[in-house]
Protein backbone atom coordinates (compact mmCIF):
# COMPACT_ATOMS: atom_id res chain seq x y z
CA UNK A 1 0.00 0.00 0.00
CA UNK A 2 3.16 2.32 0.94
CA UNK A 3 4.40 1.68 -2.44
CA UNK A 4 1.34 2.55 -4.17
CA UNK A 5 0.56 5.62 -2.49
CA UNK A 6 3.89 7.15 -3.27
CA UNK A 7 3.54 5.64 -6.49
CA UNK A 8 0.32 8.04 -7.20
CA UNK A 9 2.08 10.73 -5.96
CA UNK A 10 4.81 10.47 -8.45
CA UNK A 11 2.25 9.93 -11.27
CA UNK A 12 0.31 12.97 -10.57
CA UNK A 13 3.49 15.46 -10.05
CA UNK A 14 4.61 14.09 -13.48
CA UNK A 15 0.85 14.70 -15.15
CA UNK A 16 0.86 18.28 -13.15
CA UNK A 17 4.11 19.10 -14.99
CA UNK A 18 3.37 17.72 -18.48
CA UNK A 19 -0.06 19.50 -18.80
CA UNK A 20 1.72 22.90 -17.54
CA UNK A 21 4.38 22.64 -20.00
CA UNK A 22 2.03 21.21 -23.15
CA UNK A 23 -0.66 23.90 -22.44
CA UNK A 24 1.19 26.67 -21.95
CA UNK A 25 3.12 25.89 -24.99
CA UNK A 26 0.42 25.28 -27.46
CA UNK A 27 -2.52 27.43 -25.70
CA UNK A 28 -3.18 30.50 -28.30
CA UNK A 29 -2.38 33.97 -26.89
CA UNK A 30 -0.96 32.67 -23.76
CA UNK A 31 3.15 33.46 -23.17
CA UNK A 32 4.44 30.68 -20.90
CA UNK A 33 7.88 33.19 -20.10
CA UNK A 34 5.79 35.84 -18.98
CA UNK A 35 2.09 33.81 -17.48
CA UNK A 36 2.02 32.06 -14.28
CA UNK A 37 0.13 28.87 -14.47
CA UNK A 38 -2.73 30.01 -13.19
CA UNK A 39 -3.89 31.86 -16.04
CA UNK A 40 -4.24 28.55 -17.77
CA UNK A 41 -7.40 28.20 -15.64
CA UNK A 42 -8.82 30.63 -17.68
CA UNK A 43 -10.16 30.33 -21.43
CA UNK A 44 -11.86 27.78 -23.49
CA UNK A 45 -9.83 25.37 -22.47
CA UNK A 46 -9.40 26.29 -18.69
CA UNK A 47 -10.74 23.37 -17.58
CA UNK A 48 -7.82 21.04 -18.43
CA UNK A 49 -5.75 23.32 -16.08
CA UNK A 50 -8.42 23.21 -12.94
CA UNK A 51 -8.59 19.02 -13.73
CA UNK A 52 -4.75 18.94 -13.63
CA UNK A 53 -4.50 21.57 -10.04
CA UNK A 54 -7.49 18.83 -8.77
CA UNK A 55 -5.35 15.85 -9.87
CA UNK A 56 -2.28 16.97 -8.70
CA UNK A 57 -4.17 17.64 -4.68
CA UNK A 58 -5.05 14.80 -4.74
CA UNK A 59 -2.36 13.16 -5.69
CA UNK A 60 -0.16 15.03 -3.00
CA UNK A 61 -2.96 13.47 -0.57
CA UNK A 62 -1.75 9.97 -1.31
CA UNK A 63 1.67 11.08 -1.47
CA UNK A 64 1.80 12.58 2.24
CA UNK A 65 -0.04 9.18 3.52
CA UNK A 66 2.82 7.19 1.94
CA UNK A 67 5.37 9.51 3.35
CA UNK A 68 4.44 9.07 6.46
CA UNK A 69 4.23 5.33 6.69
CA UNK A 70 7.68 5.13 4.37
CA UNK A 71 9.50 8.01 6.95
CA UNK A 72 7.26 8.20 9.77
CA UNK A 73 7.11 12.09 9.82
CA UNK A 74 3.91 13.50 10.77
CA UNK A 75 5.09 16.91 10.63
CA UNK A 76 6.12 16.22 6.81
CA UNK A 77 2.81 14.41 6.02
CA UNK A 78 0.75 17.14 7.08
CA UNK A 79 2.66 19.37 5.60
CA UNK A 80 2.66 17.66 2.36
CA UNK A 81 -1.02 17.69 2.32
CA UNK A 82 -1.38 21.07 2.54
CA UNK A 83 0.67 21.64 -0.46
CA UNK A 84 -2.25 18.79 -1.75
CA UNK A 85 -5.02 21.42 -0.93
CA UNK A 86 -3.45 24.46 -1.89
CA UNK A 87 -3.15 22.52 -5.07
CA UNK A 88 -7.04 21.50 -5.10
CA UNK A 89 -8.25 25.17 -4.08
CA UNK A 90 -5.96 26.61 -7.21
CA UNK A 91 -8.40 24.00 -9.51
CA UNK A 92 -11.39 25.48 -7.61
CA UNK A 93 -11.09 29.42 -7.30
CA UNK A 94 -11.01 30.91 -10.75
CA UNK A 95 -8.44 33.67 -10.93
CA UNK A 96 -9.92 37.06 -12.83
CA UNK A 97 -8.64 37.86 -16.42
CA UNK A 98 -5.53 39.33 -16.07
CA UNK A 99 -2.08 40.81 -17.68
CA UNK A 100 -3.41 40.30 -21.45
CA UNK A 101 -4.66 36.52 -20.78
CA UNK A 102 -7.42 34.91 -22.08
CA UNK A 103 -6.93 37.44 -25.47
CA UNK A 104 -8.97 41.00 -24.98
CA UNK A 105 -8.39 40.74 -21.14
CA UNK A 106 -6.93 43.88 -19.97
CA UNK A 107 -2.89 44.33 -19.11
CA UNK A 108 -1.72 44.36 -16.04
CA UNK A 109 -3.40 43.53 -12.55
CA UNK A 110 -7.10 45.13 -12.41
CA UNK A 111 -8.17 47.60 -9.37
CA UNK A 112 -10.73 45.59 -8.34
CA UNK A 113 -10.82 41.86 -7.65
CA UNK A 114 -13.02 38.96 -6.95
CA UNK A 115 -13.20 37.13 -3.88
CA UNK A 116 -12.40 33.99 -5.99
CA UNK A 117 -9.34 35.47 -7.33
CA UNK A 118 -8.24 36.16 -3.80
CA UNK A 119 -8.54 32.82 -2.64
CA UNK A 120 -6.78 31.32 -5.39
CA UNK A 121 -4.05 34.05 -5.24
CA UNK A 122 -3.95 33.57 -1.16
CA UNK A 123 -3.37 29.28 -2.24
CA UNK A 124 0.10 29.80 -3.92
CA UNK A 125 2.13 30.88 -0.74
CA UNK A 126 0.50 28.92 1.07
CA UNK A 127 1.09 25.84 -0.58
CA UNK A 128 4.75 26.94 -1.55
CA UNK A 129 5.72 27.72 2.13
CA UNK A 130 4.23 24.10 3.30
CA UNK A 131 6.39 22.22 0.78
CA UNK A 132 9.31 24.31 1.98
CA UNK A 133 8.65 23.37 5.35
CA UNK A 134 7.89 19.44 4.07
CA UNK A 135 11.14 19.57 2.81
CA UNK A 136 12.91 20.78 6.07
CA UNK A 137 10.81 18.30 7.97
CA UNK A 138 12.05 15.13 5.86
CA UNK A 139 15.49 16.26 4.90
CA UNK A 140 15.86 15.14 8.92
CA UNK A 141 14.46 11.50 8.05
CA UNK A 142 16.86 11.13 5.37
CA UNK A 143 20.14 10.33 5.10
CA UNK A 144 23.73 10.98 2.91
CA UNK A 145 22.75 12.47 -0.61
CA UNK A 146 18.77 12.13 -0.16
CA UNK A 147 19.45 14.39 3.01
CA UNK A 148 21.52 17.22 0.88
CA UNK A 149 19.18 17.77 -1.90
CA UNK A 150 16.38 17.84 0.51
CA UNK A 151 18.22 20.39 2.25
CA UNK A 152 19.00 21.61 -1.55
CA UNK A 153 15.69 21.39 -2.49
CA UNK A 154 14.38 23.95 0.50
CA UNK A 155 17.08 26.61 -0.22
CA UNK A 156 16.16 27.02 -4.13
CA UNK A 157 12.74 26.55 -3.82
CA UNK A 158 12.55 29.32 -1.05
CA UNK A 159 14.80 31.50 -3.76
CA UNK A 160 12.54 30.62 -6.35
CA UNK A 161 9.47 31.49 -4.41
CA UNK A 162 10.80 34.45 -3.31
CA UNK A 163 11.74 35.65 -6.63
CA UNK A 164 8.43 34.39 -7.92
CA UNK A 165 6.62 37.00 -5.44
CA UNK A 166 9.00 39.75 -6.95
CA UNK A 167 8.44 39.28 -10.14
CA UNK A 168 4.90 39.01 -9.95
CA UNK A 169 4.33 42.16 -8.08
CA UNK A 170 6.88 43.94 -10.78
CA UNK A 171 4.88 42.26 -13.85
CA UNK A 172 8.17 41.15 -15.05
CA UNK A 173 8.65 39.66 -18.39
CA UNK A 174 9.84 36.69 -17.30
CA UNK A 175 7.26 35.99 -14.49
CA UNK A 176 6.00 32.45 -15.75
CA UNK A 177 9.64 31.58 -16.45
CA UNK A 178 10.46 31.95 -12.94
CA UNK A 179 7.33 30.06 -11.59
CA UNK A 180 8.06 26.90 -13.59
CA UNK A 181 11.63 26.55 -12.61
CA UNK A 182 10.28 26.57 -8.90
CA UNK A 183 7.10 24.42 -9.95
CA UNK A 184 10.13 21.73 -11.35
CA UNK A 185 12.64 22.10 -8.71
CA UNK A 186 9.12 21.11 -6.00
CA UNK A 187 7.63 18.53 -8.28
CA UNK A 188 10.96 16.92 -9.23
CA UNK A 189 12.04 16.69 -5.70
CA UNK A 190 8.65 14.47 -5.26
CA UNK A 191 9.11 12.82 -8.17
CA UNK A 192 12.51 11.32 -7.28
CA UNK A 193 11.83 10.72 -3.39
CA UNK A 194 8.48 9.23 -4.32
CA UNK A 195 11.31 6.95 -6.50
CA UNK A 196 13.48 6.26 -3.80
CA UNK A 197 11.04 5.79 -1.26
CA UNK A 198 9.65 2.89 -3.35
Amino acid sequence: MTETLLLVGVAAAVVFLAVLLIEGALRPGYNPIYHTGSELVLGERGWIQRANFLQAGVGMFAFAVGVHQALNSVIGAVLLAIFGLGLIASGVFVPDPIRGYPPGAPTGTPAELTWHHQVHTAAGPVMFLAILGASLALAGRLQGPWQLYTVFTAVAGLALTVSTAVAWQRDAAKTGLIQRGLILVYLGWIVLLGIHLV
